[in-house]
């Protein structure tokens, strides 16, 4: 099929975007690598009447690392990011979780901030982002908001972003020292959406041996990311071993309540989401000595 009639804009600047979604709201859509939304049109699953072509904005295209933070802009192809040595030295989580996203030829168009912004619950960077306690920063014809990714992820497809705000900048922070991530997933195929995945953070303290700081968000198991707060909890203060993270996984198997469909039952999700947490705590573990 081809998509439905629309008006096409190609504003050059951030205030011609929210003028643009200030005048049309939610009769438009914002087309930036187009990986989701395309083939949603293509199928006439999405009509907006207007469609506002972000690409030519060049001032949403950056990736900083200042503050203590990389601040991305919203249309930075996925690639970019992940193929930054900058970015991986002082936020590995960030092309760990890319790294998953389809493959090469997705990433070289896909960008950060429409990923966020689709919030498909089995996809990386929304459960990244919530990890991390990041933020993305929206605006509007009215001014800008920062928008932590807790207060983001609302349900299926679905954000707190207004039909008339634009993503501007994903914000995640730099890991600190002693930290291990690692993000891990089950898929039928390489390239496949996660049936089920984890992003895991890990701190230590200067003996290496008790958990200081614990961070864990999951995804392919509901309607949103989850922040496993029960298996945090489990782990924190906590002798690092390989029957703490057991505990771990145990604890944020009955925290979730999964779906069942075509690709598994909901007992099969949970068992399956233990064996991937605890290899994700694993090698999250093993990378916290890793010095930056």
């Amino acid at each position: 099929m081809k998509p439905a009639a629309f008006e096409y804009h190609a504003p050059s600047t951030v205030e011609e975007v929210v003028d643009l979604l200030a005048e049309h709201g939610d009769e438009a859509k914002l087309l930036a690598g187009g990986q989701s939304l395309v083939p949603l049109m293509s199928l006439r699953l999405s009509q907006p009447e207007h469609l506002i072509d972000i690409n030519g904005v060049a001032e949403l295209s950056s990736v900083n690392c200042t503050d203590g933070r990389v601040a991305i802009g919203s249309i930075t192809r996925q690639r970019q990011v992940e193929t930054s040595h900058e970015v991986a030295r002082v936020a590995p989580v960030l092309p760990a979780a890319l790294r998953h996203i389809g493959h090469a030829t997705i990433r070289n168009r896909g960008t950060v901030g429409g990923s966020i912004a689709h919030a498909d619950p089995s996809s990386e960077l929304p459960a990244m982002l919530l990890a991390t306690d990041g933020a993305v920063i929206a605006r509007s014809s009215s001014g800008s908001r920062t928008i932590p990714a807790a207060d983001l992820f609302e349900n299926f497809l679905t954000t707190t972003i207004e039909p008339t705000e634009l993503i501007t900048t994903v914000v995640v922070p730099c890991s600190p020292a002693k930290t291990g991530w690692s993000v891990r997933e089950f898929s039928r195929r390489s390239g496949d959406f996660a049936i089920v995945g984890a992003v895991a953070g890990i701190s230590l303290d200067q003996a290496h041996t008790t958990v200081t700081h614990a961070s864990i968000s999951l995804f392919g198991v509901g309607s949103k990311p989850v922040r496993a707060a029960v298996a945090e909890k489990e782990i924190l203060g906590q002798t690092a071993s390989p029957s703490l993270w057991d505990d771990a996984a145990a604890a944020a198997a009955s925290e979730i309540d999964p779906p069942s469909d075509v690709h598994g039952s909901a007992a099969y999700r949970r068992q399956l989401m233990k064996t991937v947490l605890r290899q994700c705590l694993t090698e999250a573990y093993d990378r916290s000595g890793v010095s930056r």
